[in-house]
């Protein structure tokens, strides 16, 4: 039998015809392809470019967000994190992907959020994060030997999570004000340590007023609508491949478990700006031009704002070392790892006598050998 391509449809719900004879497949999210065990035929998993369409923020806003698509969803909300998480069908107990804790569906809580428009399916398969789960952990310099043997069992701890993203467009006009330096050269006098007179090029700054403004363009501002793991490590599992967003659809969530947002839409726009300020201060600078800038005021204005609400696809595994509690995540379209470690400050005393003593053996060597 030959490789045939199918596209996940609506009409199939949690199951997908074979095209060669017509059997039930079931769906497996992350996989690149399903074969038929009725007739083998490998059944390539595609879907099709999705135009993407931005939602207006002020509009939202204005009207109360009455125009917007809303879900109704469930979510057990963790004693212990404050994570907001769905759980797959049919379980009715699970431990919270972010910090191990236990959480039960008893105590789910029903709320209207904005419906996610679209999301990036899964890529990286289980086994495959494991895998650079395990060498990142194995890279990692002075973590205790307790770390390394839970990452080789770490398997059954890696949990598919859909993190909630807003994605915001804008158009920004800033007016400044500042000074610009121009580099110049004197030349001055001076005595050396052997009291003889010398001369030497010492540089000054000229500096100049400036004012003007300068307009920019932002595409697809990336914030992370959770609370669940710290800013800065959401922010080095990227960059994704965005231009790959596909339709939302429940089936690509089947197996996973998807958290709700609990950033809002405006408080995520304020640390979208947080975002586009270094490069309005970039471009600011390079208006001024010169050596050197200062910048004494700058006012922004945000025009043609846009957003949309999207799933991204992690593996967040979490245990707990000495009473802490550490996440590790891996980008399920990418397969890069980020995380947090705990050092052994048992390897690292050694490692720093260790240091010490090569330090002493190469300044007695040194001292004997001079003399």
């Amino acid at each position: 039998m030959s490789d045939q391509t199918f596209e996940p449809t609506a009409e199939t719900a949690n199951t997908i015809k074979c095209k060669d004879c017509g059997a039930n497949l079931k769906f497996a999210p992350g996989a690149q392809a399903l074969k038929c065990e009725y007739c083998n035929a490998n059944n390539i998993i595609t879907v099709e470019k999705t135009e993407i369409v931005e939602n207006d923020y002020h509009n939202h806003l204005e009207n109360n967000a009455a125009t917007d698509e809303k879900q109704s969803i469930s979510t057990v909300k963790c004693t212990n994190c404050g994570a907001s998480t769905t759980l797959p069908a049919n379980v009715t107990s699970s431990a919270c992907p972010y910090c191990d804790t236990p959480v039960v569906i008893a105590n789910a809580s029903v709320s209207n959020i904005i419906k996610p428009k679209y999301l990036l399916p899964f890529k990286v398969e289980r086994n495959k994060a494991k895998d650079e789960f395990v060498k990142w952990v194995g890279d990692l310099w002075f973590a205790p030997n307790k770390l390394k043997q839970y990452a080789q069992n770490s398997a059954e701890k890696l949990k598919g999570v859909y993190m909630p993203y807003w994605t915001y467009d804008s158009n920004t006009h800033s007016d400044y004000s500042g000074l610009r330096g121009e580099h110049y050269y004197v030349s001055e006098s001076y005595t050396d340590s052997e009291g003889k007179r010398q001369t030497r090029q010492v540089q000054r700054t000229a500096w100049h007023s400036a004012s003007g403004s300068v307009n920019n363009t932002f595409d697809d501002i990336l914030v992370c609508a959770s609370n669940s793991l710290p800013k800065d490590l959401t922010k080095e599992l990227e960059p994704w491949d965005l231009p790959e967003l596909t339709a939302y659809n429940d089936k690509f969530l089947a197996g996973f478990v998807t958290e709700s947002y609990q950033t809002q839409l405006k408080e995520g726009f304020e640390e979208a700006k947080g975002r586009m300020q270094p490069v309005i201060e970039s471009s600011v600078r390079s208006d001024i031009g010169g050596d050197v800038q200062q910048i004494h005021s700058l006012n922004t204005s945000y025009n043609d704002i846009t957003f949309k609400h999207i799933l991204l696809p992690l593996w967040i595994s979490a245990y707990k070392y000495n009473e802490k509690v550490y996440r590790f995540t891996v980008n399920a379209r990418t397969g890069e790892v980020q995380g947090e470690r705990p050092w052994s400050a048992v390897k690292i005393f050694f490692a720093v006598l260790g240091g010490l003593i090569v330090i002493g053996a190469g300044i007695y060597f040194y001292k004997t050998r001079g003399h």
